[in-house]
């Protein structure tokens, strides 16, 4: 049994109580909290082990909390970010300000449990305030250039170039495309980069705090770097550039054009040199046009340009990339390695994917935590798909009521059946109905489903 002291911060009590639930029956002793203040003064009574933060909070959003932290000198512990939908750039942004990982909603049970362990077993490795600041954590290695099409080839050799030379680089592409993915391949590929590879999420700035977050400040005696100190002789990579604030435009053209910045507070000038990637869904051209973007700035961020292409226009290297994200499951998250047959494979081939590599990537972890016989058949794939495939059975419709009420009474007719199929084993149960244990949890107790009374 496990004798450590964690701390779940989340303002919705469905997610509290099922992390709380699931991680006492690991044997780990938890408290709950709801709102940042909560979490505060639970702390200052007693240190956890470990915290899990959500990032959005009535009060007060995780990250400023973390930061918070991280300034009084109370980040002595671990941090796992829980991102939901839409936050996970901004999760991995609160590594630079000290957490250790993320996990995002809807929560896997097995990724949950595979992270607290990892955080908790490198405790002693967590950076204490005061030592090197602003450790950029990047992003890992996905298989990215696997397959056979014409587009992997051109994209190898161009990447490859690119990366011998020391031009500003802007990629354009759609949501889940692979473009840090990209922007990754290429710092690690320039020999003349010794520095880190940088992170920034364009949107998480704003009027207010573009100076600091850019330049770093010298407040209270301590020095705090920013995004460009952190990026020195590395890569800074800015994630959908066209959406950054005139302001922040201003202070980062200033820096390009100057190579140096002063630290808010600051009189020391601190020289600027970095590789600068930049990512946008489309065209500068049209942005400037707009004229929420400025024209310097974006010829500054865009000495060359490399389109990505959607999964969907290249669907032939989907094999592959099957193949190595599998592998690459099996290898960071310790999943037991599956294969997907030529019949599974030719379904995924014939999907729109509109999320593109991320959507990819996704299924296939999700498919590997179900878990299963070695071969994945398309029947299984159909499953966590959500189709709907014939039986020798039917349920009973119900034309009489609202859609929401329908659809709630058929999945719990569903469920049911289900359960009494699977004698109640709610393992069996998530294998069979293609959904994750978490997940599955909270979708019983939402249709009142006790399992206790299922089982007697």
């Amino acid at each position: 049994m496990n004798e450590c002291a964690v701390l779940v911060v989340d303002d919705e009590p469905d997610i509290r109580s099922l992390l709380q639930e699931i991680l006492e029956d690991e044997g780990y002793a938890v408290s709950t909290a709801d709102t940042a203040a909560a979490a505060q003064a639970c702390v200052e009574e007693s240190r956890p082990d470990l915290v899990l933060l959500d990032i959005w909070m009535p009060d007060m959003d995780g990250v400023s909390l973390l930061k918070d932290w991280k300034r009084s000198g109370a980040l002595d512990f671990p941090v796992i970010m829980i991102s939901g939908h839409g936050t996970v750039e901004t999760a991995v942004e609160a590594t630079r300000h000290g957490a250790v990982d993320f996990i995002e909603k809807p929560l896997s049970l097995a990724k949950l449990l595979l992270t607290v362990e990892k955080a908790l077993a490198e405790a002693d490795q967590v950076p204490q305030v005061g030592s090197n600041p602003v450790e950029q954590v990047a992003p890992r290695r996905l298989p990215l250039l696997l397959g056979v099409s014409d587009y992997v080839k051109q994209m190898r050799e161009q990447i490859e170039a690119q990366a011998r030379r020391s031009d500003s680089l802007l990629l354009i592409g759609e949501a889940g495309s692979g473009r840090a993915l990209f922007a990754q391949h290429v710092h690690d590929h320039d020999p003349n980069t010794t520095g880190r590879f940088t992170q920034l999420r364009c949107d998480t700035l704003s009027s207010a705090n573009a100076h600091r977050e850019l330049y770093g400040d010298e407040g209270s005696g301590a020095v705090s770097m920013g995004f460009l100190e952190s990026a020195a002789a590395g890569t800074l990579f800015l994630t959908d550039v066209e959406l950054l604030p005139s302001s922040a435009q201003h202070y980062l053209r200033q820096a390009i054009e100057q190579q140096g910045f002063t630290r808010v507070g600051g009189s020391m000038r601190v020289p600027f040199r970095a590789r600068l990637v930049s990512s946008s869904r489309t065209e500068l051209s049209l942005a400037v046009r707009q004229g929420t973007l400025d024209a310097a700035l974006a010829r500054l961020l865009a000495s060359e340009t490399l389109y990505l292409k959607p999964l969907r226009e290249h669907p032939e290297d989907i094999p592959a990339l099957l193949e190595g994200l599998v592998d690459w499951h099996v290898a960071e998250e310790g999943l037991m390695y599956r294969h997907f047959t030529v019949a599974a494979q030719n379904r995924l081939r014939n999907l729109d994917w509109p999320g593109n590599l991320l959507e990819l990537k996704n299924l296939v972890q999700r498919i590997l935590l179900l878990g299963g016989t070695a071969e994945i058949e398309v029947p299984e794939i159909n499953r966590v798909l959500g189709v709907v495939i014939n039986s020798d059975t039917t349920l009973a419709l119900r034309h009489d009521l609202p859609l929401r009420e329908a659809r709630a009474d058929f999945e719990r007719q569903y469920l049911l059946r289900c359960l009494a199929e699977t004698q109640g084993n709610i393992g069996d149960l998530a294998k069979h109905v293609g959904m994750e244990r978490t997940h599955l949890y909270r979708k019983l107790r939402s249709l009142d489903i006790d399992l206790d009374k299922v089982r007697e």
